[in-house]
């Protein structure tokens, strides 16, 4: 009964979140169950097109016919298969770092590693918007644990100070934020830490394979490649979009996550066609920028028409465009009428954003067509005066 109260006022205020079933491949246009072909997606984390590649499929389905469906095991019993070795080296490699470690997901990377390095005699400082794997990664581990202000290094600052007393210090923020489409400062981030003699972590799940020159992410975009210590990130959004997380940075760590890591412990290993998927992902982006650097022109088309048109939009030059309305309620209808247009997006509120920022997040993939974008923006204005989101 408690629950049945608990799902009412979850509807009544407007929160609900149902689910959509798609019929199709993932893609910029979908077909869902519910009717309709040629629906427009703008709410994939897809970002560089690569889930419904020809060639990435063909890896998956080789990965599939020559190792099996999976290893029905862990890595250290008998569930490590040469490609998951190749393709922590791989990923090592384009992040020019020592090694990696794969895990089922990032949320396990980011469970993973907090625990497994920190000590109560340790310090965490987090951004206070980090994604919620990082939040309860951080929960996890006994290290005395600081919350700065969101991208505010003047606060930062304050807390590295108070944090000298521990032995250890370690910075844990967001490379690119998810729900607003913003980029960490890390030069600044990695100056502090430089100051404070405190290790740098980033979370790339938003950022790997399309920012900075090489797709490499947000230590490449700004220039800190050599000053930031772990990357975590996943394979599950423009790495072939189907699953898996991984850690990468200095071997003396990743052997000694491979030793007290409990998700990658007592988690079976990567399905030999998702690690196929991956590693041929990796060397698209490897051999050719050209699908990294489609990104940018895209993002701003979306951008620029929108704020043009009267929306106001989070976050800078990332393709994750979140159109701030601040009431659940109308993020909800206005996403159930763009659907109605043909146009795929999903409404966000609390809990996964906070109270009153409520939005409608958009995200651009390299394979959306310049007639795709205006067809979204078209049907945003028209809703948006329906629902008086603009004038």
């Amino acid at each position: 009964r408690r629950l049945e109260n608990e799902l009412e006022n979850i509807r009544g205020a407007g929160t609900w979140k149902s689910e959509r079933i798609i019929a199709s491949r993932q893609g910029p246009h979908v077909r869902l169950t519910s009717g309709g072909a040629g629906i427009l997606n703008f709410c994939a984390n897809n970002y560089l097109g690569l889930s419904s590649h020809p060639e990435v499929i063909r890896a998956a389905v080789e990965a599939l016919e020559k190792f099996g469906a999976g290893l029905s095991s862990v890595r250290f019993i008998c569930g490590t298969q040469s490609i998951h070795k190749d393709l922590e080296e791989k990923i090592a490699r384009f992040h020019q770092r020592e090694d990696a470690i794969l895990y089922a997901c990032c949320f396990d990377a980011n469970a993973g590693i907090f625990e497994a390095l920190l000590t109560p005699e340790d310090a965490v400082l987090s951004d206070e918007l980090n994604h919620a794997s990082i939040i309860d990664g951080i929960r996890l581990c006994k290290a005395n644990k600081y919350r700065y202000k969101h991208m505010d290094m003047e606060d930062l600052e304050a807390k590295l100070q108070d944090a000298q007393k521990h032995r250890l210090r370690l910075v844990a923020t967001d490379g690119a934020f998810s729900m607003d489409g913003d980029i960490a400062p890390l030069r600044e981030i990695c100056e502090l830490a430089q100051k404070y003699d405190a290790l740098v972590f980033i979370d790339e799940c938003h950022a790997t394979g399309f920012l900075g020159p090489n797709g490499r992410g947000t230590d490449e975009l700004l220039g800190v490649m050599d000053k930031v210590t772990i990357i975590n990130s996943t394979l599950g959004k423009a790495l072939g979009g189907a699953a898996g997380g991984y850690t990468t940075g200095p071997k003396p760590l990743i052997e000694f996550l491979r030793q007290r890591s409990r998700p990658y412990l007592f988690s079976n290993s990567l399905p030999p066609a998702v690690v196929g998927c991956a590693s041929k992902a990796l060397d698209l982006l490897m051999d050719s920028n050209a699908i990294a650097q489609s990104m940018a022109a895209k993002t701003q088309r979306f951008r620029s028409k929108m704020t043009a048109a009267g929306f106001t939009i989070s976050g800078k030059d990332h393709p994750i465009c979140p159109v701030m309305l601040g009431d659940a309620q109308l993020a909800a209808v206005m996403a159930e009428d763009m659907l109605d247009r043909g146009i795929y997006v999903i409404g966000f509120s609390y809990p996964v954003v906070p109270k009153g920022k409520a939005r409608i997040r958009v995200q651009i993939s390299a394979v959306h067509s310049d007639e795709d974008i205006d067809r979204c923006v078209e049907a945003f204005i028209e809703v948006g005066r329906k629902r008086g989101a603009l004038p």
